[in-house]
């Protein structure tokens, strides 16, 4: 009887722990992307915010991302904003950010994203890409969002054009709109995976 309860109660404990305190419906998310010049990148971002580089075949992906405050804090969670080149399954490596709150939000990686694509099979690239049997790179970076208030968040991708192709790490040019993934994950404080949701591609 000890036993059974013993069960019981870690499978409920499992069940609140990886439950998300509230679905994507909740935010009302909206979302867009297109190509933009540096000039308009730079106006987009603002005053305070350099936009990336971009010169010769480089591209350049202006994206806003906006959510309505959600029903409670992140509380230790974040959102995980990604970008990948659904072809070769690899990321931007370079972000210029505008947002409310902009120390809120961060360009980079997380090993602990590896459990998404596990998850969401339509999301492989949010983690690193395989190597071997137990070797791993990264592929670029994603936004990483630590408060729920920092929308509306804007930011400029750069995709350069490779000196070197088929050696590339990061998304490169060139790239179609129709080519790329935008999405919105919700990380718990625990690393838990509570959802993603497709915003564009």
């Amino acid at each position: 009887m000890a036993i059974t309860l013993a069960v019981v109660a870690v499978v409920a404990w499992r069940w609140w722990h990886n439950h998300p305190p509230y679905g994507p419906e909740a935010l009302v998310i909206e979302s867009s992307l297109r190509f933009v010049s540096y000039e308009e990148a730079q106006a987009a971002l603002g005053e305070e915010t350099h936009a990336p580089l971009a010169s010769g075949r480089d591209q350049l992906v202006l994206g806003r991302v906006s959510w309505q405050a959600p029903p409670k804090p992140l509380d230790g969670g974040y959102f995980a904003i990604f970008l990948i080149d659904k072809r070769t399954k690899h990321k931007p490596g370079t972000f210029g950010v505008s947002a409310p709150g902009e120390e809120a939000v961060s360009v980079g990686t997380a090993g602990v994203e590896n459990k998404i694509a596990q998850r969401y099979p339509w999301l492989e690239g949010a983690g690193y890409i395989k190597v071997g049997e137990t070797g791993g790179r990264t592929n670029g970076n994603r936004l990483g969002v630590t408060d729920e208030n920092a929308s509306p968040l804007t930011f400029v991708a750069r995709f350069p054009y490779p000196e070197n192709p088929g050696r590339e790490t990061i998304a490169t040019a060139p790239v179609a709109m129709s080519d790329l993934l935008l999405s919105l994950v919700y990380m718990g404080p625990d690393g838990q995976v509570y959802w993603a949701q497709r915003l564009q591609g």
